[in-house]
C-alpha cells in the first residue's frame, strides 16, 4: 500500500512540476514570438529575387516524453479520444522549432524566410524515449 502511496505522490509533484515549467516556457514562447515578429515567414516555394544568395536555416528541438503523459495517453488510447497532452506538447515543440529558425535567421541578417517546412521524427524506444522536431527554411538576406 505504501508503494502505491508513494507512486501516487511522485505522480502528483510531476503534475506540478511540470505544469509550471509547460506555463514558463509557453509565456517565454510568447515573448520570443513577439520579438521575432517582424519577421516574414511563409511555405511558399517560390524565392523573391535577392542580390545575395538565400541561406539554408534550421531549427531543432527534440522533446521527452514523460511518465505521467505516457501513462495518460495509454489510457486514453484503451478507450478512444484525443490525446491533447500531446498535442499541447507537440505545439509548444514546433513554436519553439520555428523559434529557433527565426533567431538562426536572424542572426544572419535575414528579414524573411520562405518555404518553411517541418520534419518529425521519434528518438529512442517506441514507448519510451521522445521526439525531434526540425524545422528547416530558405532565408533571404
Amino acid at each position: 500500500m505504501t508503494g502505491l502511496g508513494f507512486s501516487a505522490l511522485l505522480l502528483i509533484i510531476g503534475v506540478f512540476f511540470g505544469s509550471r515549467a509547460q506555463k514558463k516556457h509557453v509565456a517565454n514562447l510568447a515573448a520570443r514570438e513577439a520579438a521575432l515578429s517582424h519577421m516574414f515567414v511563409t511555405n511558399l516555394r517560390t524565392l523573391p529575387a535577392t542580390e545575395k544568395p538565400p541561406l539554408l536555416v534550421t531549427g531543432s528541438v527534440v522533446i521527452a516524453f514523460d511518465y505521467f503523459r505516457r501513462f495518460i495517453a495509454g489510457f486514453v488510447m484503451l478507450v478512444g479520444g484525443r490525446i491533447t497532452m500531446y498535442e499541447t506538447m507537440l505545439d509548444r515543440a514546433r513554436r519553439e522549432a520555428l523559434l529557433r529558425l527565426l533567431e538562426q535567421a536572424e542572426a544572419a541578417g535575414a528579414r524573411e524566410v520562405h518555404n518553411v517546412r517541418y520534419e518529425f521524427s521519434r528518438v529512442g524506444h517506441t514507448t519510451k524515449g521522445g521526439a525531434e522536431l526540425l524545422a528547416y527554411g530558405t532565408a533571404i538576406i
